[in-house]
């Protein structure tokens, strides 16, 4: 069967570390487009709990390679530093500088 047009992901036998965590969706598959801009290979697991026994357990995670984690930290930094958007805004977030790249 054909490939499927699937983002990359690290190998799984190399060495992840958790980059970033957050109980909405959402806001991980914002954060690994970003990563994803920036040529840094992510994945995304989501942790669920059952919430009658653990409410409040659960969300999702990204986990980027050892060697990618300063970059990343880099790039999910400068995203925290945005102020909340509007509806009908959209982020402008500079990731030149990162991985060598000029602006």
């Amino acid at each position: 069967m054909a490939e499927l047009n699937r983002a990359p992901q690290p190998a799984p036998n190399e060495k992840l570390i958790k980059i970033f965590d957050t109980e909405q969706e959402t806001e991980a598959l914002v954060v690994k487009g970003l990563l994803e801009s920036a040529g840094i290979e992510s994945d995304l697991k989501s942790i669920a709990a059952v919430q009658d026994a653990f409410p409040g357990v659960g969300g999702t995670v990204i986990l980027v390679r050892e060697e990618d984690a300063p970059e990343a930290g880099k790039i999910i930094e400068a995203y925290r530093q945005l102020p909340p958007l509007d509806d009908d805004e959209t982020a402008d977030i500079d990731i030149s500088g990162v991985r060598g790249e000029s602006a």
